[in-house]
């Protein structure tokens, strides 16, 4: 499956594949293990049946994957779509660890060109990848496209918060310690500083509901972490009704 064509693809696929060795320690520094807490709540909200087929938009090393496996005590599949071959290699490795390995797969392709049947999976979900997409209506039509009817999609990032008392600290930790701190232990202060400005200029959450709703989904949540610089995005694809 090809990766997508556009420039700014090609630049985060790359630098994705450059970080990778570190990408899972970095997250935990970064985010004071906070992200773990985050993720689980993503599991719980899309694991809405036993056996469910569960899609991971942007798998990166696969840890969401690998959790969900676990919380549903590897009854079901867990497919992890990436398109960085370095992150889908340390996923790939740690399958043969994870005791739920059995249950999961992960897949190298584009979010915005998904490799997959329409109507294929009981719950989509992403964690930290919507900031690096170029063109989120896309990926969001995709999602909903590979959706059954009456599955959850949801989906964890980074927002830039309200301007409060804790956006002054967080801009300062975010924007001016992170990058050195990624420059120290990925060696790759580039990549980081990327991710810093990728948050300054990323939509408010709001505005994400509304381009999930515009893309056909229903019933669009958001729930606030953090005071607001994590949120959490809920949808459903709707049920066609019965014509009478």
């Amino acid at each position: 499956m090809p990766v997508e064509s556009h420039s700014r693809d090609r630049t985060v696929q790359s630098m994705f594949d450059r970080i990778a060795g570190r990408y899972d320690l970095l997250n935990r520094i970064i985010s004071f293990r906070l992200d773990r807490r985050w993720r689980h709540q993503v599991i719980e909200t899309v694991l809405a049946q036993a056996g469910a087929r569960i899609l991971d938009i942007g798998t990166g090393t696969g840890d969401l994957v690998f959790d969900a496996a676990k919380a549903a005590r590897g009854n079901g599949q867990f497919i992890g779509l990436d398109f960085s071959l370095e992150m889908l290699r340390l996923a790939r490795a740690k399958r043969g660890k994870s005791p739920h390995g059995a249950s999961t797969v992960f897949v190298m392709g584009s979010a915005m060109i998904a490799p997959f049947r329409s109507n294929t999976f009981d719950g989509a979900m992403s964690a930290f990848v919507l900031r690096n997409v170029s063109d989120l209506p896309l990926l969001f039509a995709e999602a909903h496209r590979v959706l059954k009817p009456g599955s959850k999609f949801v989906s964890l990032d980074m927002f830039p918060p309200p301007a409060t008392w804790f956006s002054t600290h967080y801009s300062l930790y975010f924007h001016c310690l992170m990058p050195r701190i990624g420059a120290l232990l990925a060696r790759d202060r580039a990549a980081y500083r990327y991710l810093s400005d990728s948050v300054r200029r990323f939509h408010p959450p709001e505005r994400v509901a509304v381009l999930i709703q515009d893309a056909g989904f229903e019933h669009v949540t958001v729930q606030k972490f953090l005071n607001g610089a994590v949120c959490m995005h809920i949808a459903a694809k709707p049920i066609p009704s019965k014509r009478t």
